[in-house]
C-alpha cells in the first residue's frame, strides 16, 4: 500500500526511525490483503496534548508525541477506517515485523497493562530516550 498525502503529512516531524518502520509496514501490507492504514498523528503541539487531555482522549502531558517518537495509525479495509480491535492486532504484529527487520525497538499501546490504546505506536524510550 502507498502513504497517502495526509499520511505523509502527519510524518512531518516523526523521528526518522519511526517513519521507516511506518513506511515498511505500508510496503508489507502492499504484497497482500485487504488491511492498509493512514498516519491520524504523529508529532503534536503542547496545545493539541492539552486539547486531548481535556477532551479525555488522552491521560498525560508526557506523551512521546509532544517529541516526534509516536504515531497514531487507523486501520482501514476497503477504504474505510475501522476500529474493530482485531485489525489493530494484525495491523500492530506488521508494524512490529516492520520494525524488527530494520532493528528498530518499538511499543504498540495494545500491549500496554492499562490504558489499551490500539492505534498508538512508539519508538522505546529506552532505546530512544528523550
Amino acid at each position: 500500500m502507498t502513504l497517502d498525502a495526509r499520511s505523509e503529512k502527519n510524518l512531518a516531524g516523526v523521528h526518522p526511525q519511526l517513519v521507516a518502520v511506518v513506511r515498511r509496514a505500508a510496503h508489507l501490507l502492499e504484497q497482500g490483503g485487504p488491511l492498509a492504514f493512514i498516519v491520524t498523528e504523529g508529532l503534536r503541539t503542547e496545545a493539541r496534548q492539552r486539547q486531548l487531555v481535556a477532551a479525555g482522549a488522552s491521560r498525560t502531558m508526557n506523551s512521546r508525541h509532544l517529541t516526534g517518537h509516536a504515531v497514531d495509525l487507523a486501520a482501514k479495509v476497503a477504504a474505510t477506517v475501522r476500529w474493530d480491535w482485531p485489525l489493530y492486532a494484525q495491523l500492530a504484529g506488521v508494524m512490529k515485523n516492520a520494525a524488527l527487520e530494520l532493528g528498530v525497538t518499538i511499543t504498540w499501546g495494545g500491549d500496554w497493562k492499562t490504558l489499551k490504546d490500539g492505534p498508538h505506536f512508539e519508538i522505546d524510550p529506552k532505546a530512544y530516550p528523550l
